[in-house]
C-alpha cells in the first residue's frame, strides 16, 4: 500500500513538472514564439546594420575625395558651382535632375 502511494506521488510530481515546463515553453517569457520574434528582430537589425555600413563606406569614400592629397581642383570647382548655383558669364549651364 505504501509503495503505491510513493509511486503515485512521484508520478504526480513528474506530471506537474512536465506541465510546468511545457506551459513555459509554449507561453512563457522565453517561449518558442518569443524566440522566433527575437530572430525576426535580429534579422531586421542585421539588415539595418548592413545598410548603415554601406552608407558609412560611401561617406568615407566621399571624405577621401575631399582630402588635400586627392583633391582635384576641377572637380572642386564644378561641385562648388553646382551647389552654389554660380556660373561665369561666358559659361553655358545645362540643368538636369539628380
Amino acid at each position: 500500500m505504501r509503495g503505491g502511494r510513493i509511486k503515485l506521488t512521484i508520478t504526480m510530481i513528474c506530471l506537474g513538472a512536465y506541465a510546468f515546463f511545457g506551459w513555459h515553453a509554449k507561453y512563457g517569457a522565453r517561449s518558442f514564439s518569443y524566440q522566433e520574434g527575437v530572430r525576426e528582430k535580429l534579422a531586421m537589425v542585421k539588415l539595418e546594420r548592413d545598410r548603415l555600413k554601406a552608407r558609412r563606406q560611401a561617406l568615407e569614400a566621399h571624405v577621401k575625395l575631399l582630402r588635400a592629397e586627392s583633391l582635384d581642383a576641377d572637380m572642386l570647382d564644378e561641385s562648388s558651382r553646382r551647389m552654389l548655383g554660380y556660373a561665369r558669364p561666358d559659361e553655358i549651364v545645362s540643368l538636369r535632375g539628380r
